[in-house]
């Protein structure tokens, strides 16, 4: 069986997942991947350049997440 794919929320930053993942808009067309990345970045903050990707523009923006996980029994 294989592993779940995992989504890491970085704090204050962006969503990272790990490939193989494909990455599409609304209509299905599927975005081509950042080539050279270990691990792929999807903006979270709405500021980026290069959307869906994250292109560092939340440190400038000073972007804040407003949700984190609490942990199991919390």
């Amino acid at each position: 069986m294989s592993e779940p794919l995992t989504i890491r929320c970085r704090e204050n930053g962006p969503l990272v997942v790990k490939p193989p993942v494909r990455v599409v808009d609304h209509l299905g067309n599927e975005f081509p991947l950042p080539t050279g990345k270990e691990l792929i970045a999807l903006c979270r903050c709405g500021r980026s350049g290069t959307k869906p990707f994250c292109d560092g523009a939340h440190r400038q923006a000073g972007f804040q997440a407003a949700a984190r996980a609490t942990p199991p029994g919390e």
